[in-house]
């Protein structure tokens, strides 16, 4: 049986925003099992300064990132398309055991196979720290604010 995850390539606008957002709604389970069934059973991912490849690896990865990345919530934004690729912006919070609360932002390079699952990934994050005052995001995003683009800084 063949894997598939629409929306499919190549990308319209409203496909490409579609696929930013299943990927956020994802992500902001932090269920690493249900995060790497998006991914084909080959990705390569590069994250900072990592390289993952496989499911196997996306899994322990994410695991232990959650594991340290306490109350972890994630925006991303639509950057740029073409064909079977997208680019991303995203932000999330999160803060460690000792309570520091941090504001990563990154961008993301995506590359989809025709059946929608993603073949690599590719992130480049910084991270600031910040007060818990200064958080911005307080659970999964609202339907009404779907496609709204995140804010720079």
């Amino acid at each position: 049986m063949t894997e598939s995850r629409p929306p499919f390539p190549p990308f319209t606008l409203d496909t490409a925003r579609q696929k930013v957002q299943a990927a956020e709604d994802a992500w902001n389970t932090r269920d690493p099992e249900r995060v790497s069934l998006a991914y084909t059973v080959d990705s390569h991912w590069r994250n900072r300064d990592q390289h993952i490849v496989g499911r196997e690896q996306i899994v322990a990865f994410l695991t232990q990132k959650w594991q340290r990345e306490l109350d972890y919530v994630l925006r991303k934004s639509l950057w740029d398309f073409h064909d079977n690729r997208i680019a991303v912006r995203f932000q999330y919070e999160s803060h460690d055991a000792a309570g520091q609360w941090y504001r990563s932002y990154g961008n993301e390079l995506w590359e989809f196979t025709a059946d929608g699952l993603m073949a690599r990934r590719e992130a480049s994050i910084n991270d600031v720290p910040i007060v818990e005052s200064e958080r911005r995001y307080f659970g999964p995003r609202p339907e009404a604010e779907y496609g709204v683009d995140i804010p720079l800084w």
